[in-house]
């Protein structure tokens, strides 16, 4: 078995043999979990780790990759580019699967290579970065600019669309989710941004929707997100200077709302009937707005606007009555009223971070970019308690996700499942 400390050997055989979290908390099936909302269907998380500690197992992974894992019915799915030796700076992008139980993988898939002459990405950024997402019986892979796949659950390639390249500024970002029996991504590149809806059985087109609004710079990285209000189902998809609320039968605009930023990445949150997001770059503001409108509800249902250390890249969570949110440089960690807008805490956590948070119960996990995994205990009102900060090897960009009562974690070089 590979591992980073041999002690992880017996404790992997031990897991393997008393698996018995089973499939029913085996629920991580796309970008923050169950339910889009960064929060873990159970409380029972490890505290502490390290290399050396709680650490069930460590997978090394041939590729690079920020893509989050997704965990479906004792197998792990992500993706992966892996440099082409006949092609310069040209990456064969790629699905791994792996066993939940010891990390071993049960196989690798070609998926397609990069494009010739694709541009130079930021260097947060990587050829993999959205995550898959586990639909019925069908794993999906999303590569941005380069297309996207779906494949069986043991691999088989069902069907590829590339369709729809569009000109990338910085790479590919923003995950698929899944809207009834279609998978809804957004395209904002450089030009002409839309989103985009294809048939999960088929993979073609159903329906492309344009922003419509003039920007400077038209690139965003966002991950829809599906919400119900009246009994209607929305798509809240964030872009560059717009967000827009899609019916996920045609894509029509049911209601839109106009701000100022772009290369926007964190996901929309929906809490107690309203909309919460960031304005993503130059300064990062959190919206809150009733999505209950219809047309141009930029004047009418903005409920309140927070203007200071708002995230660029990672999402927030919501805890009680509370949104927390943390900032990419600096690690300045804020608590919201989410009726208000108002702060009822702020506590300086240091670090750059581009992980959305995870929550677990009445604690909170951070991911920081230098591979420190930060718990919190939070209290209602009061500023959370720092419980403890754990550090694994190598740089840290991609999301946690859960599988049963633990953690994995990607890092640099691999993944670790925290036990």
């Amino acid at each position: 078995m590979n591992g980073p400390g041999a002690h992880m050997l017996w404790v992997g055989l031990l897991v393997s043999a008393t698996a018995s979290w089973g499939w029913a908390t085996d629920r991580w099936q796309q970008f923050r979990g169950p339910d889009s909302d960064g929060i873990s269907p159970t409380t029972q998380l490890p505290v502490r780790w390290a290399e050396t500690e709680s650490v069930t197992w460590f997978a090394p992974l041939e590729g690079f990759g920020w893509s989050s894992p997704v965990v479906h019915q004792g197998r792990i799915y992500l993706t992966q580019a892996v440099p082409m030796e006949d092609a310069a700076n040209r990456h064969l992008l790629q699905l791994v699967c792996l066993q939940a139980t010891d990390g071993q993988v049960i196989f690798t898939r070609d998926i397609f290579p990069e494009r010739e002459g694709t541009p130079a990405i930021h260097k947060k950024n990587s050829p993999a970065s959205p995550t898959p997402l586990v639909a019925d019986d069908r794993v999906v892979v999303h590569f941005g600019h380069e297309g996207t796949a779906a494949l069986s659950l043991d691999g088989e390639l069902l069907w590829v669309n590339r369709d729809h390249f569009y000109p990338p500024q910085h790479g590919n970002g923003g995950s698929p989710i899944l809207v009834g029996d279609r998978v809804v991504v957004t395209c904002d590149g450089s030009e002409t941004p839309y989103t985009l809806a294809l048939d999960l059985a088929t993979g073609q087109m159903l329906w492309r929707t344009y922003r419509g609004v003039e920007t400077m710079k038209k690139f965003s990285f966002c991950t829809p997100l599906l919400i119900e209000v009246g009994g209607q189902s929305q798509i809240i998809s964030p872009g560059s200077d717009i967000v827009q609320a899609l019916s996920p039968e045609d894509g029509t605009v049911i209601w839109s709302l106009r701000y100022t930023g772009f290369s926007v990445v964190p996901q929309p949150l929906f809490h107690a009937g309203r909309v919460y997001l960031s304005t993503g770059f130059m300064d990062a503001n959190l919206l809150c707005i009733d999505p209950s409108g219809q047309g141009d509800v930029t004047d009418t249902h903005l409920l309140w606007r927070y203007t200071r250390n708002g995230p660029h890249t990672p999402t927030p969570v919501i805890y009680e009555q509370t949104l927390i949110m943390i900032s990419d440089t600096g690690g300045v960690l804020t608590g919201l009223d989410t009726v208000t807008g108002e702060p009822r805490w702020r506590k300086r956590i240091g670090g750059n971070f581009s992980a959305s948070p995870l929550l677990a119960g009445d604690r909170l996990y951070l991911q920081d970019e230098d591979g420190r995994g930060i718990v919190l205990q939070l209290d209602g009102q009061q500023e959370p308690v720092e419980l403890a900060s754990n550090v694994l090897p190598g740089r840290t960009f991609a999301s946690y996700a859960v599988l049963g009562s633990g953690l994995l974690i990607r890092a640099e070089q691999g993944l670790f499942r925290i036990d």
